[in-house]
């Protein structure tokens, strides 16, 4: 399994899931409690249940079943997270988990650091973005369908900060937690690179084009 993905629900109900759609046929299906019922309205076949059923989430015949008590010291969305690694996966897309509770929505940002300590490619998407975490290193990456994208420190500095192919670009500069500066970059054609010498950020690449009004 290791080189195949876990799409992993929350159970942020976003109403559209067509930003999904790239990925039918080619993932395996992980739900953190009530996200099994937003796995199935996303027309995607839940495979693994991991939930206390506080939000609703129950899991189904045919549907591997972790069932974890109410009172417990990680999210049901982490428990996902880490029963999909424990079954060798090392790609990780998050879905159906930003906005809601912000306590919940910041934790499970947080959860794209954790993954990559675990060695593990992580990213969050929803309909208006995609996020990844970037640390001491470049990382080149296409923003095709995408407006903008941000670095967003969330290490007090950033040191060595370099952006090219960027309507931005910077070279070798330091960025501060709370500074906007990179913050609504915008692509040139073809890829952008980044580079982060020293600190750790996410980056944000947000508002699909395909949505815009």
């Amino acid at each position: 399994m290791g080189a195949e993905i876990a799409l992993i629900f929350g159970s942020v109900d976003y109403g559209n899931w067509e930003y999904l759609s790239r990925y039918r046929g080619n993932v395996h299906v992980f739900c953190a409690d009530g996200g099994i019922h937003l796995a199935r309205k996303a027309g995607f076949r839940p495979e693994v249940y991991v939930g206390d059923g506080d939000s609703g989430g129950k899991a189904g015949n045919g549907i591997a079943s972790v069932t974890l008590p109410v009172e417990k010291d990680v999210t049901d969305l982490q428990a996902a997270f880490t029963y999909a690694c424990n079954q060798g996966f090392r790609e990780v897309i998050f879905t159906a988990c930003t906005g809601g509770r912000q306590d919940h929505h910041l934790a499970n940002l947080q959860l794209l650091q954790l993954a990559a300590r675990k060695g593990v490619r992580a990213r969050i998407v929803d309909p208006d973005n995609e996020i990844r975490y970037v640390e001491n290193e470049t990382v080149k990456f296409s923003c095709a369908g995408f407006q903008y994208f941000s670095l967003l420190p969330m290490d007090e500095i950033l040191s060595g900060v370099t952006i090219e192919n960027a309507k931005y670009p910077l070279a070798h500069v330091t960025v501060r937690r709370g500074d906007s500066l990179t913050v609504s970059n915008e692509p040139k054609d073809g890829p952008v690179t980044i580079t982060v010498e020293k600190g750790a950020a996410w980056l944000v690449l947000s508002q699909r084009l395909d949505r815009k009004k």
